[in-house]
């Protein structure tokens, strides 16, 4: 049976109602999520063992993420207690053509004050078949950025499958600190998971004739993109994310799988966001659902978009939907009808 290990930090949420902004709100409803988190959530839905590892104050307020976890199945043995506090992010829900906005109070958080002796990743490796990972964890802090490519080490020695999201997030570092981390860590990872930014912030490899702010995309230039990144680091596939943001509400949503020297691509999807926040991780998981059932590359590009758009109509981080949801979707029901 496979095992997935997801390995990052798992934050409080806090969000206005609906679409108030910050400086409307008045009280803020409150939510758990973070990148690898997500991930494992998905994945437990799907019937996968999923197990996330982080650090987390011993307090009721990291008991509370913890719990957030376990209601899906998601195993939770391996998360270290210790530290003082949770991170947190705020999140303000974009509408129109005003964009969402997030605040984060991170910093010293248990995870990003963690130390190399929390981790024994021959213990946390124990029957792991995959590692999942993002950019955002070694982003957390110098010491954070050293375990994490310790981790990636230990998995590859032992020949876990490993892949990895950029998501760059340039307010956690600086494009020249996420390059000189990235380009090592990636030296370890399978397959490569980017959005339209990521390539170009990361490892500045552009797509040629694209705007993300006009929505505009060029297919050759994201295939030059993905072929780049697979000579540069031996990976087995890119997937790349393509939004086309016509407003905070409504985008346009496809991707894109290259292994093996061909580029495959999904079915494209116009959605109406309810929230848009975990897009990128509820893809990344779809994906990885996909490579361990022996999906191929059009059936895994098919599904992992289609698992990311319906989670664009669910509230919170985590994507709350069930394999046999994304495979009617996938499969060309998108109408939206009841179900009775």
């Amino acid at each position: 049976m496979s095992r997935v290990i997801t390995f990052g930090e798992l934050m409080l949420r806090l969000a206005p109602e609906n679409y108030l902004r910050f400086v409307q709100s008045e009280k803020y409803e409150a939510t758990f999520g973070g990148a690898e988190a997500n991930v494992a959530v998905s994945l437990s839905n799907y019937g996968i063992d999923a197990a996330f590892v982080s650090k987390l104050p011993e307090h009721e307020i990291g008991q509370a993420a913890v719990n957030s976890l376990r209601k899906f199945g998601v195993d939770t043995s391996l998360i270290v207690r210790g530290g003082d506090r949770v991170g947190i992010y705020y999140c303000e829900k974009g509408a129109s053509q005003r964009p969402s906005k997030v605040i984060y109070d991170r910093a010293n958080s248990a995870i990003a004050t963690a130390k190399n002796s929390d981790f024994n990743w021959n213990r946390i490796f124990k029957g792991a078949t995959w590692f999942h990972l993002t950019g955002i964890t070694p982003a957390l802090s110098d010491n954070m950025a050293a375990i994490t490519l310790k981790a990636v080490k230990a998995a590859k020695e032992k020949g876990i499958t490993v892949s990895c999201d950029l998501n760059f997030r340039k307010k956690l570092w600086s494009k020249e600190k996420a390059n000189a981390v990235m380009s090592e860590m990636c030296k370890y990872v399978d397959y490569c998971i980017a959005n339209e930014e990521d390539a170009k912030d990361v490892f500045g490899i552009e797509a040629n004739n694209t705007d993300i702010n006009t929505g505009k995309l060029d297919r050759n230039g994201y295939i030059s993109v993905a072929k780049k990144l697979t000579d540069r680091f031996n990976f087995k596939g890119v997937a790349i994310t393509l939004r086309e943001s016509l407003s905070a509400n409504d985008n346009n949503w496809s991707a894109m799988l290259y292994t093996n020297g061909q580029a495959h691509f999904s079915k494209k999807y116009a959605m109406h966001i309810v929230d848009r926040v975990g897009g990128g991780d509820s893809f990344g998981a779809g994906l990885i659902y996909s490579f361990i059932n022996g999906y191929d590359a059009q059936k895994a590009i098919e599904f992992a978009v289609a698992a990311s758009c319906l989670k664009h109509s669910i509230e919170g981080d985590y994507n709350m939907v069930s394999v046999k949801e994304v495979e009617t979707l996938a499969n060309g029901n998108a109408s939206g009808r009841v179900q009775r």
